[in-house]
């Protein structure tokens, strides 16, 4: 038997995806507070495993087993832990310190971010569009033109927005919501992801190591979403010549990703992962024949390779 191509090699399979450009359009197309597929739904949609799939009853059921698994709820815990008062040439403004924990056990990836007055404002006005009847009974802080950098207000706000996300989190659609997620975790990313594009590999990495374990608690629901920021790490780390790293997060990506033969990046990630194996000299075989099976089952045209793909994300 003839031994099986290596990267480079005239047989080598590249990656072939379906892509989209644009910011997120997978995530986005399932709209506001829509789950992963379950067991009893359509198995041909993107989000499960292909009718035309080669796993046997036994991998389906373990399949989504596993899927079940993912889909319990993470209960968070928000806090207000401190405030800032910021000055610059032509504003002035506070900064409110959020600390995300995730109740029940020791949580060892605490979320610390910061948000302004304008950035709460921005996600009410948000959420109002699509779940105005939802939160009718949440308080919003109200603005005031007169005092804002008070003691006395700054406490009073500190308060009232670990209230007003406690009480917006405690609404299944709102906390599956993009608008409350984005909250939570896009600034973040935006930095990160520019940083990948502009090649600061250490500092995405370091924005991304501290963001993604928040993305994933807030998206547990639906892993797929997280699969971009999975996949920047990845590339960062090759990039940074640290193979096995970056092999350590595509599995976790490819582990996300499940079945999803269809998603835009099955194919590129699985090309980054059979040439990560074969640096590391690991098994890149099943995974080469991973791909060329799912290629067979739903031929692609040639698409981008996985850098290209994740420096297109969080572009607003």
């Amino acid at each position: 038997m003839a031994s099986p191509e290596h990267p480079g090699s005239p047989g080598w399979m590249g990656p072939i995806a379906q892509c989209a450009t644009g910011t997120e359009q997978e995530a986005a197309a399932t709209g506001p507070d829509l789950p992963c597929p379950g067991p009893d739904e359509h198995l041909d949609t993107p989000g499960g495993p292909s009718p035309n799939s080669s796993m046997t009853t036994g991998e389906l059921q373990e399949y989504w087993r596993k899927e079940k698994r993912g889909w319990r709820r993470v209960k968070l815990l928000f806090e207000v832990a401190s405030a800032r008062i910021e000055e610059r040439k032509v504003s002035k403004f506070v900064m409110y310190q959020i600390v995300v924990i995730q109740t029940g056990s020791f949580d060892s990836n605490k979320a610390v971010l910061e948000r302004r007055y304008s950035d709460f404002e921005t996600l009410q006005k948000n959420l109002l569009k699509t779940f105005r009847e939802e939160i009718e009974d949440v308080v919003f802080p109200k603005k005031h033109l007169m005092g804002n950098f008070t003691e006395e207000m700054i406490s009073e706000r500190k308060l009232a927005f670990k209230e007003y996300l406690s009480l917006l989190y405690a609404i299944r659609c709102v906390r599956r919501s993009r608008e409350f997620i984005d909250f939570l975790t896009r600034p973040e990313l935006r930095e990160a992801f520019g940083c990948l594009r502009g090649g600061q590999y250490t500092r995405a990495l370091d924005i991304l190591v501290r963001v993604v374990p928040l993305q994933e608690k807030l998206t547990a629901h639906c892993p797929v979403m997280v699969v971009p920021a999975l996949c920047a790490m990845l590339v960062c780390h090759r990039d940074l010549e640290h193979p096995a790293e970056a092999f350590a997060v595509g599995e976790r990506a490819l582990q996300c990703l499940q079945a999803r033969e269809g998603h835009r990046y099955y194919a590129p990630l699985l090309d980054a992962m059979i040439r990560l194996a074969y640096t590391l000299g690991r098994d890149f075989i099943s995974l080469q024949k991973r791909l060329q099976d799912s290629q067979l089952r739903k031929p692609t045209p040639w698409g981008l390779t996985l850098k290209e793909l994740t420096v297109r994300e969080y572009l607003y």
